[in-house]
């Protein structure tokens, strides 16, 4: 760890930050989230930038399922000042409604990312002035980032001449074999 790194890791003691790849990561309670963001953009340490906030479904992560709660809201803070970057960690305390509280008031960048982790993982952000689809339709069923989503989706969107419209149907993908199919020139191995 470079001295640099070290001089944040022992300022964030109170928080049992851990060293990965030389990037360091605090996990903290959803009940504690916004106070702790408050102190880590105050002095000393200076996190005046939220660079990115995401969600992450832990519901099967690395070789084996996880223990453990499913949900987790991701931010990664930078403070410019000190040139340190920090990841912060917060589970969602009910897998089956996450609802962990939001960053606005803190950064208030966080409005499009908490919308997009609400969006694709359905992660609730309480205190969100305006917690809405960003990226999927609006009458878009489910959470596609979730691992227990399906692959094909639930509905299918076409155009319909005879409607003269775009209709919402059934997913109708009909299971095929893929072969490979090689094409070679006749005598293709035969010495010449």
């Amino acid at each position: 760890m470079t001295p640099r790194l070290q001089k944040l890791f022992d300022l964030l003691a109170e928080f049992s930050p851990r060293e990965r790849l030389n990037e360091i990561t605090i996990e903290v309670e959803a009940s504690k989230c916004r106070d702790a963001c408050e102190r880590l953009k105050a002095a000393p340490f200076g996190f005046e930038e939220l660079i990115d906030l995401c969600g992450v479904d832990y519901a099967s992560y690395g070789d084996a399922p996880r223990e453990g709660r499913r949900f987790a809201a991701v931010a990664h803070l930078l403070s410019v000042t000190n040139n340190w970057r920090l990841r912060v960690r917060t589970f969602c305390p009910d897998d089956a409604f996450p609802v962990v509280p939001s960053l606005i008031e803190v950064w208030p960048s966080a409005n499009w990312y908490e919308r997009e982790a609400f969006d694709l993982f359905g992660i609730m952000f309480e205190g969100h002035p305006d917690l809405r689809r960003i990226l999927t339709d609006y009458g878009f069923v489910g959470h596609p980032f979730r691992k227990d989503f399906p692959l094909s989706g639930y509905v299918e969107m076409r155009y319909d001449p005879e409607q003269k419209r775009i209709i919402y149907q059934p997913v109708t993908i009909d299971p095929r074999e893929v072969t490979p199919r090689i094409v070679r020139e006749e005598h293709y191995a035969e010495e010449k």
